[in-house]
């Protein structure tokens, strides 16, 4: 009985073998369609290019402006043909794609049949890749050319009867064919997605996949991270006008400033530190870095000064003081004072000095400026009454101006100048 079931079904696997066979053959003889090549694939491979010639473009004008500075500008069309030619020549013509095109993908179809003698290393036909090129790179390098030349030289107003003027209107008509033609060619190209400009067309090179068995991809990395950038930079451009990064930096110079005092006074010990602060008699005020500079001279043009000059005798060390600049009642003060005020806290300064210091301390957001000399903040000064000047100001009343540079609540700042009347 098993030998007959058996032999039942290797005649019927026998009886369905030409049946097979000639199923086989029909499907071998049927062509095997590539992948579809997507519209945006190919859009996305010619942009890549542009960008490829930018990007390769940038650093050499930027060398030829360095040497020259009017290179950059001159000779741009004639960079472009240069790296154009170089792409064209290691791109298209040796592996028959583009750059853009193989980061898509994709390639030009190679024909079904070509002799080696007239094809290049790419497979494509030698004659169809001079075509090729010289309707996408030297063609448009020269319309380029002729147009900066006729622009250059004002063909458009040119008398009509003129041969400038006949060729830049013959120019215009072709502009606007190739214009119109090339808007019909993209329209057709979104509707089969053949062949992506007029070129292709006319030459037949179309884009295929690369690879026949291949499935597409979409990874949206790329989209990710430059949407979190693009809202980073956005953020940045939004938050950074609202710092005030002067405010900042003077903080950050304040807190060094502080961390190298504790740290100088850890390493003289803390018995030193201990008796300097016995030997104030009472809560005294604290002694800036110009205390023992003379009252003659204006702290802040000493500091001004010691800032400037590299290496000066008014370099001062931390805890140190201001060596005197001025030894004798007579002699003239090293940094005189031009218009004296004096402070809220009793030190003398010149107006200008004192009212930059001041204005600058507002727009940090502080509430006064630090004296120099004591340490205590500012908040407003008044004009100093010079001798022999309450008889001849008398009558003008500027013996009385006063300069108040008080920081109220509302954030206002009042500068009463010198020769202003209170």
């Amino acid at each position: 009985m098993a030998t007959n079931v058996g032999s039942f079904w290797q005649q019927s696997w026998l009886d369905a073998q030409p049946t097979l066979e000639a199923v086989e053959r029909r499907l071998t003889t049927i062509t095997q369609g590539l992948p579809r090549v997507i519209r945006v694939g190919q859009l996305d491979a010619e942009l890549l290019d542009q960008e490829l010639l930018a990007l390769l473009k940038q650093p050499i004008s930027t060398s030829l402006s360095h040497i020259k500075s009017t290179w950059a500008s001159q000779y741009d069309l004639e960079l472009s043909l240069l790296i154009q030619t170089l792409l064209y020549k290691y791109s298209v013509w040796d592996t028959g794609a583009t750059y853009g095109a193989k980061l898509q993908d994709l390639t030009f179809e190679r024909p079904p049949k070509r002799p080696r003698t007239s094809s290049t290393a790419s497979g494509l036909l030698r004659k169809t890749l001079l075509a090729h090129a010289t309707l996408t790179i030297l063609v448009p390098y020269l319309h380029a050319k002729l147009r900066s030349h006729a622009l250059s030289y004002s063909w458009p107003d040119i008398p009509r009867s003129d041969i400038r003027r006949q060729t830049w209107e013959l120019v215009t008509r072709l502009e606007t064919f190739q214009a119109t033609f090339s808007l019909f060619g993209f329209l057709l190209f979104l509707h089969n997605g053949k062949y992506r400009s007029l070129t292709d067309r006319f030459l037949g090179l179309k884009l295929v996949t690369a690879r026949k068995n291949v499935s597409r991809n979409v990874n949206y990395e790329f989209m990710n991270r430059q949407m979190v950038w693009h809202a980073f930079t956005e953020f940045l451009l939004f938050i950074l006008p609202l710092i005030n990064t002067r405010l900042l930096r003077r903080r950050a110079m304040q807190y060094l400033l502080a961390t190298k005092t504790y740290v100088s006074l850890k390493t003289r010990g803390y018995a030193s530190a201990s008796a300097y602060s016995n030997a104030q008699p009472g809560p005294s005020k604290l002694a800036g870095k110009y205390a023992s500079l003379p009252e003659d001279c204006c702290a802040i043009c000493a500091e001004d000064a010691s800032s400037a000059a590299t290496g000066a005798s008014l370099a001062l060390q931390t805890g140190g003081s201001v060596p005197s600049l001025s030894l004798s009642t007579d002699s003239v003060p090293t940094f005189p004072i031009t218009i004296p005020y004096r402070t809220s806290c009793g030190h003398e300064y010149c107006y200008s000095c004192l009212t930059v210091r001041m204005l600058r301390a507002h727009e940090d957001g502080d509430p006064g400026w630090e004296c120099l000399r004591c340490k205590e903040t500012v908040k407003s000064a008044f004009r100093e009454e010079l001798e022999g000047e309450t008889g001849s100001e008398s009558g003008s009343g500027l013996g009385s101006a006063r300069a108040s540079f008080e920081s109220n609540l509302d954030g206002s700042v009042v500068v009463v100048g010198p020769s202003e009347k209170r």
